[in-house]
């Protein structure tokens, strides 16, 4: 569970005798549905009064886009790719590498400002999968992101190195019972 103790974002004058360092949380299942307890997490943080941005790489089919954010309450933005369609291959159209990486830049930049309390990078295993999103230029996002963010990173076939730096690892597996 990621939490705050309180939120940066109030009071700037005040000082904190010990801020919370942010975490990185690892979500990672061979499927593509487990996304309700991530989301559920975000809910939580942002109910709480502390600012969430959730980005979803691989969602698209709204003309949504990093230009056009849906605000769900009044302290969560939530992202999708510019995209006329969910990516579920590896087999992009220039256009659609165009958007993502456009999303990622765009998350980059607003995550530094240190804007959020927590930051959801949904399925971004498979953006670095499909070669869209190179892994090293995240693990240098992730190093030098503002020390109070915690990073949620969520998608199946999670690169090793993610795993390796992560705070908490989730893995999610279906037990079938005859």
């Amino acid at each position: 569970m990621v939490s705050q103790l309180e939120s940066l974002h109030l009071d700037s004058r005040r000082r904190f005798p010990h801020l919370v360092e942010g975490l990185v949380q690892v979500f990672t299942c061979p499927h593509r549905s487990f996304f309700t307890s991530v989301m559920a997490q975000a809910l939580r943080v942002s109910g709480q009064g502390n600012p969430v941005l959730v980005v979803q790489f691989l969602k698209g089919g709204i003309a949504q886009g990093h230009t056009n954010p849906m605000q769900l309450g009044q302290h969560l933005d939530w992202l999708r790719s510019d995209l006329p369609r969910c990516i579920d291959t590896p087999h992009l159209e220039p256009e659609e590498v165009t958007a993502l990486l456009e999303l990622w830049q765009h998350t980059q930049h607003v995550v530094l400002q240190g804007k959020y309390s927590l930051v959801v990078l949904d399925e971004l295993s498979l953006a670095i999968k499909f070669n869209v999103i190179d892994e090293a230029e995240v693990l240098a996002f992730l190093k030098k992101r503002p020390s109070h963010v915690d990073v949620i990173l969520t998608g199946p076939e999670m690169p090793s190195a993610f795993i390796d730096i992560a705070d908490q690892v989730t893995e999610l597996r279906r037990n079938r019972h005859a």
